[in-house]
């Protein structure tokens, strides 16, 4: 009998104490859509946003986007990472249990994968985000201003919202349908972009000078960069090698290439011709707009979203520039912010099961709760875009108070290359 109760009692830690395992397959994955996500950014984003300045200004926006990515690595090790994703459970932010990574070893395992993974995939999203705010403010603001404001950023709106959505903050608990961010990514980067251009004021001599791209070439490379780099963004989200992630692939792709015939036909009813630009445009409207939906709906869903984004983005793209003149340099809140409020919205409908040949993955089974969960949606659409224009308009404010925002005129017209960095992109 003794015997027996010592064998009992040893089995006794296997059964209570279980452990996560490690998921080998899983884990591979996502080690790749790190990789494919942080390619968005270095050297996909970087092109895309590089080629449609001045040749003037082609330094400056890719340094900025090399920094970004260099510091907001070196804030997520400090503190961001624990900010977005520690103190589950909590609903605002974290807590500061998970500074400089403590507590995360070789052998933490988070959703069955290294912590440390999970950690360098999220990292990839905290860069990605920032960097599209540049497209903003492109060619009028101080390197270290944006540096500033970045790391300001960062902390007080990237962080808090990534915990609300994904860290286990109210928004997650309330039910909020974000595959990969609609709203954590598009929407802050977006409406912190219109913020910024309003704040900073219009570049010298828009919208009266023509302020056309200096190499497109450039810009039609990034943007396949980034069409392949998403579908480390979406099919990564799934945190798996599994039927989520396939589908958010499929449906990645799908949507990217409906947005970018929609805004070409669009654009080629308008003005007579369509234009590489615009396609390529298209291709990241449809991108972002699919990315909140990416794991929740079909491809037949997909389509009509892509689509839909392509349309919807290239009005809205016209419509702040031509009509409020407002000088958002690259588009940066008529492609992301509205393509992710677009998409964020549309996953309540299409991840119905009740839409036939359009339904998606069964979250919405008849009309009662598809209206209850775009209520939700609209909850998370709402709160993001007022948390974000809030906060981002007293960080400008306070960075500008600090070091100033911008250049001067002499220097805008001169480029920051030259005056910011005592470079040349191109040799005269």
């Amino acid at each position: 009998m003794k015997g027996l109760l010592v064998v009992l009692l040893a089995a006794l830690p296997s059964v209570t104490f279980a452990q996560e395992t490690l998921n080998s397959g899983n884990t591979a994955w996502i080690l790749t859509a790190t990789a494919l996500v942080l390619f968005m950014t270095i050297p996909g984003l970087s092109f895309f946003y590089a080629g449609i300045v001045r040749s003037k200004n082609v330094l400056s926006v890719l340094m900025q986007c090399f920094a970004i990515t260099c510091m907001v690595s070196i804030l997520w090790l400090m503190y961001a990472y624990s900010l977005a994703f520690g103190g589950e459970g909590n609903n605002w932010i974290g807590d500061l249990s998970k500074v400089f990574m403590a507590g995360v070893g070789e052998d933490s395992i988070k959703k069955g994968i290294p912590e440390t993974v999970f950690s360098m995939f999220q990292l990839t999203f905290a860069i990605i985000t920032p960097a599209l705010i540049v497209g903003a403010f492109a060619e009028r603001m101080k390197f270290s201003a944006m540096l500033l404001f970045t790391a300001i950023w960062v902390t007080l709106v990237y962080a808090p919202i990534t915990h609300w959505v994904w860290g286990g903050g109210w928004l997650e608990q309330m039910g909020l349908l974000d595959f990969a961010g609609g709203t954590v990514v598009h929407i802050t980067a977006g409406v912190a972009a219109l913020v910024a251009a309003i704040v900073m004021g219009k570049r010298h001599g828009f919208p009266q000078t023509a302020m056309p791209p200096h190499n497109l070439t450039i810009t039609v490379a990034g943007a396949g960069m980034l069409w392949v780099g998403w579908f480390g963004f979406n099919a990564g989200s799934a945190l798996a090698a599994n039927g989520d992630a396939g589908m958010a692939m499929m449906v990645t792709h799908i949507s990217a290439s409906a947005g970018a015939m929609a805004w070409m036909i669009a654009e080629w009813i308008r003005y007579g011709k369509p234009s590489v630009l615009g396609i390529v445009t298209g291709m990241v409207a449809g991108l972002g707009t699919i990315t909140p939906a990416s794991g929740f709906v079909g491809p037949a869903g997909a389509l009509i979203i892509g689509a839909t984004a392509g349309f919807v983005c290239f009005s809205a793209t016209s419509f702040f520039k031509r009509v409020l003149k407002i000088d958002d340099s690259l588009d940066v809140f008529p492609v992301h912010g509205v393509g992710g409020i677009l998409g964020t919205l549309l996953v309540g409908i299409f991840a119905s099961t009740e839409l036939g040949i359009f339904s998606g993955q069964g979250f919405a089974k008849d009309v009662s709760s598809m209206a209850q969960q775009l209520g939700i949606q609209f909850v998370g659409v709402i709160s993001t875009v007022v948390y974000t224009a809030v906060l981002t308009f007293i960080i400008l404010k306070v960075v500008d108070v600090i070091i100033g925002l911008r250049v001067t005129k002499e220097q805008e017209i001169e480029g920051l290359d030259i005056v910011l960095h005592e470079e040349r992109g191109y040799i005269i």
